[in-house]
């Protein structure tokens, strides 16, 4: 018969520890950082709720209902998304916006680029990326104001030095329909690309000098240090700023509702500046809702798009 082997006193220290509960809120001093993190995410939370999240779901609703904002709601299904596509308003606002994004995002980026480039070469960066900044930081509406004065046809600066000047016959910009979704656009880039600057500013001296030296003692040229060394560094920037760009020009209202009343005629007319119309001048709030669901998916659409083909020529290895 096999004798056992006695067991070792391994004493209370190393004796095996009971399971204990895991996981969240399961002590107090967790559950003390969990309801202080939720009181401080809850305006913000809130927020979210009352002013984005619900409003968008509620145009959703909206956008299939027959309503003018003051009497019953009648759901009328995909009826408004099919008026809308076959209002002739509705496809030149769309056509402008296009002709609006195709002028002012490639411009601002470019020429946002080329001044963060040159800002980056200067002392005083400070005093530099202040100055160029303010019209961001400038209403919109004040922005518009100057812009309109300076663009008249009769009395403007503008057209007042390319007569007096220059001995040309300028157009009135803002009535002529063939320059004023243009000029619009011209305005935009100049008061957004201050914070475009910034963004490539900051993505510029982000880039380690060693690369720029190895190029350098390799041989390289200024330009070629740039296309090959310097924009494949800066492209999440680019990303970034294309993407911000492409958004923000889809949405333009304000430029357009002081400066041109989505004149003249409709030449001016954006998306977002006829979902105002629809809403608040023709009190069909349905039709109006049906054109912002599709404005929203244009803009799903493209950045998706954009994310998609950014693994082509986004680097993110430095």
């Amino acid at each position: 018969m096999a004798v056992p082997f006695p067991q070792p006193d391994i004493g209370p220290a190393l004796a095996p520890k009971k399971a204990t509960r895991t996981g969240f809120f399961s002590s107090r001093t967790q559950r003390r950082d969990a309801l202080w993190g939720l009181f401080f995410i809850g305006p913000q939370l809130f927020g979210l709720l009352a002013f984005s999240l619900i409003p968008v779901i509620y145009a959703f609703v909206l956008s299939m209902l027959k309503w003018d904002g003051l009497g019953s709601r009648e759901f009328v299904g995909f009826a408004n998304f099919v008026a809308e596509f076959r209002d002739q308003d509705f496809r030149d606002a769309l056509s402008h916006t296009l002709l609006y994004t195709a002028i002012a995002v490639p411009g601002s980026v470019i020429f946002a680029l080329l001044l963060a480039l040159a800002v980056n070469r200067v002392s005083g960066k400070t005093i530099y990326r202040t100055i160029f900044f303010l019209p961001t930081i400038t209403s919109s509406v004040a922005v518009a104001m100057v812009w309109l004065w300076m663009l008249n046809g009769d009395f403007g600066l503008i057209n007042v030095y390319l007569r007096d000047w220059f001995a040309l016959n300028p157009p009135n910009w803002l009535v002529d329909t063939t320059w004023v979704i243009p000029v619009v656009a011209l305005v935009s880039i100049w008061a957004g690309v201050g914070f475009n600057m910034v963004i490539f500013l900051a993505g510029l001296q982000g880039i380690p000098a060693t690369y720029l030296e190895a190029a350098q003692i390799d041989g390289a040229s200024k330009f070629r240090q740039f296309f090959d060394v310097t924009l494949p560094l800066l492209s999440p920037t680019t990303f970034f700023v294309t993407i911000m760009s492409i958004i923000a020009s889809f949405q333009v209202f304000d430029l357009v509702y002081v400066m041109t009343g989505g004149g003249p005629g409709t030449a001016s007319s954006t998306i977002v500046f006829h979902i105002y119309q629809t809403a608040f001048v023709d009190f069909t709030f349905g039709r109006s809702a049906a054109a912002a669901v599709v404005l929203f998916a244009i803009i799903m659409v493209v950045t998706l798009v954009q994310f998609w083909g950014q693994r082509h020529w986004v680097h993110y290895d430095v």
